[in-house]
């Protein structure tokens, strides 16, 4: 991990590069490089930022129109200048860029070693464009030869990009488990490792495959198959617009996108739903609505925050379709050999479309007969491609790593699917039916009500900076909620929190509360709303201080606890797309006065593409 930058062309390669670099930072990173042909092959790397590397590079003559860039996410070795990419071969006649881990390259390496070669960094990536320059010297082959017989050999995922002084117009690329996007411009080739650092100059894209090599040569491009079979590139054309990868006047890219909410959830619902006619819609499910109506089981995988979305899901769907869900993580799921029975459906969540262990649960689930449904945001990437069906949610580029929009787009899209398959089913009644397209139409005008508290919940941050924990409390669809809230809290501000049921309080977390301790309770008027009113009293009886996200109108909670913040009144099953509003907020505002980078928090990556 965790970004790839390359060009050839006409135009000079390292401000593209660069520049794309600097569109690829909100993936995380710890340090930064650049290799161009411009009187040989030269490799410039630093430790640290983008600005760091440029700043470095601010009096080195920089020319040529062919170049190779990186952001990496550190695995092999520690975060430092030499550790970095791109990494030269054993002639330094080639350079390399790697996303993913070889997991086999200790072998690799010491093979190597024991033929002479000798390694400058820890990385597994110097090891595999070694690898590739002993098997072209040894076999006497072709670069596009070596690459291909290489990677049979290795285990692992990868996205590479080699760039050779004796080929001064060629690129290599190569993908698996880790994606990579060429766009194709006039007599000009850019890759990436999404099409942020593309857009501004094309909008013509191809999406390598797994196992898939291309060549670009003499402003050609070919693509073949690992088994050397010539493959006919498909040929994309990007939706994505160039102001939606910019902060549009807001101070970081999470603030920006947390207030995008209304207008994502909308556009996740947009020609899905009209509720005055009684019609929702998910064009994607159309084909396998039946092995979804008739599922015995439902399996939910996903990591992170997607994770928490698909516990939001697992009410929703036993709720109004009755039928048994389990919410798995991704990367244990894929370790126990899990039980999938005929008749079970798996439904995979993922923001970016490439995350490395819920691929790999989807590609067991599919070997098991499971029917694998996707929710994803990412046009292209690998996970809808690997489902037999699915939805995107239309969140639009979500760049801020700690997910926000991602998530409640992702809620509103397995919303809809529960309500398309209970309405299918017969489990639920068409007041019921009505009622719920209704209150799904009116989320976004209350997320933008709730997000119009701001001021307020930006002074009770103001109040818990220096806090040093924190406790999340919900019950029922707000105990996933309470979870997200302290995982966007950790994820930014660094302040150790925790998510729990409501009723497990008393289970052990009790014992944490004392005059110091914030506990945020989830504590809308629902099924549980009384048993909640009795936690919050639990916790003031042991002097814990109180924050409520409570229904407008609320007054018993008002009277209890420290702070109270109001979200609008909807139906029960909708509320995570409410409560999680201000609790994103909170976290953004303790973390940017304790001075954190918001957008770029320490030793995380956007789109986790490798264990």
């Amino acid at each position: 991990m965790c970004g790839i930058v390359a060009y050839t062309g006409h135009k000079e390669a390292y401000p593209i590069i660069i520049k794309g670099l600097k569109r690829l930072e909100y993936r995380g990173y710890d340090s930064t490089g650049v290799a161009l042909l411009n009187g040989g092959l030269n490799v410039y790397k630093k430790k640290g930022k983008v600005s760091d590397l440029e700043a470095h590079l601010k009096d080195v003559h920089l020319a040529g129109n062919i170049g190779i860039g990186h952001t990496r996410w550190a695995t092999h070795g520690a975060p430092n200048d030499v550790n970095a990419h791109p990494h030269y071969s054993s002639d330094k006649k080639l350079a390399i860029i790697h996303n993913g881990i070889i997991e086999n390259y200790s072998v690799i390496k010491q093979d190597l070693i024991n033929k002479g070669h000798i390694f400058l960094s820890e990385t597994d990536s110097e090891v595999l464009i070694h690898f590739i320059e002993d098997i072209q010297v040894h076999a006497n082959c072709s670069l596009e030869e070596a690459v291909r017989l290489a990677l049979q050999k290795v285990v692992g995922a990868y996205a590479i990009v080699i760039m050779s002084e004796d080929n001064p117009r060629r690129l290599i690329a190569a993908r698996k488990g880790s994606p990579l996007v060429i766009g194709v411009g006039k007599d000009e080739y850019f890759l990436a490792s999404d099409a942020t650092p593309i857009i501004e100059y094309t909008k013509e894209v191809i999406y390598l495959d797994d196992h898939h090599i291309a060549v670009i040569a003499n402003n050609h491009l070919s693509i073949k198959s690992l088994e050397d079979i010539p493959i006919i590139p498909y040929v994309h054309t990007l939706e994505l617009e160039l102001e939606s990868i910019e902060k549009g006047g807001y101070e970081h890219f999470m603030l920006k996108e947390i207030f995008e909410q209304p207008k994502s959830v909308k556009d996740s619902m947009r020609g899905r739903i009209n509720a005055h006619k009684g019609h929702i819609l998910l064009g994607g499910l159309r084909e396998y609505i039946n092995k979804l109506t008739q599922a015995q089981r439902i399996i939910i995988l996903g990591c992170g925050t997607s994770w928490h979305a698909g516990l939001v899901a697992e009410y929703v769907f036993e709720e109004l379709a009755r039928i048994p869900v389990e919410v798995e993580y991704a990367s244990e799921f894929r370790y126990r050999n899990p039980i999938i029975n005929e008749g079970d459906v798996v439904i995979a969540i993922s923001q970016s479309g490439e995350t490395a262990d819920t691929l790999a649960a989807i590609e067991l689930a599919k070997s098991k007969g499971a029917i694998i449904f996707g929710v994803c945001n990412v046009v292209g990437s690998s996970i809808p491609r690997a489902t037999h069906a699915g939805a995107y949610t239309h969140a639009g580029p979500e760049i801020g790593v700690a997910s926000t929009k991602a998530f409640t787009a992702q809620v509103t899209v397995l919303t809809m699917m529960a309500i398309v398959v209970a309405k299918t089913k017969g489990t639920i009644s068409d007041s019921l039916y009505r009622e719920l397209l209704y209150a799904l139409e009116a989320i976004p005008d209350q997320i933008q009500k709730t997000l119009n508290n701001h001021s307020q919940i930006k002074y009770i941050s103001s109040i818990f900076r220096d806090a040093r924990n924190f406790l999340y409390l919900g019950r029922g669809y707000n105990f996933p909620v309470a979870l997200e809230g302290a995982l966007k809290l950790k994820e930014i501000s660094y302040i150790h929190a925790e998510g729990y049921p409501a009723a497990e309080m008393k289970h052990g977390p009790i014992a944490l509360i004392d005059e110091e301790m914030p506990v945020v309770f989830i504590a809308t008027q629902d099924s549980s709303y009384e048993k909640v009113v009795s936690n919050i009293q639990e916790v003031r009886a042991r002097k814990g201080r109180v924050i409520a996200v409570v229904t407008e109108g609320d007054k018993l909670i008002k009277q209890m606890a420290e702070f109270v913040i109001e979200i609008p009144a909807t139906h029960e099953a909708l509320v995570p797309l409410l409560s999680v509003i201000p609790l994103q907020l909170l976290s953004y505002y303790i973390a940017v006065m304790r001075g954190c980078n918001v957008d770029q928090p320490r030793n995380l990556a956007k789109s986790v593409t490798v264990e």
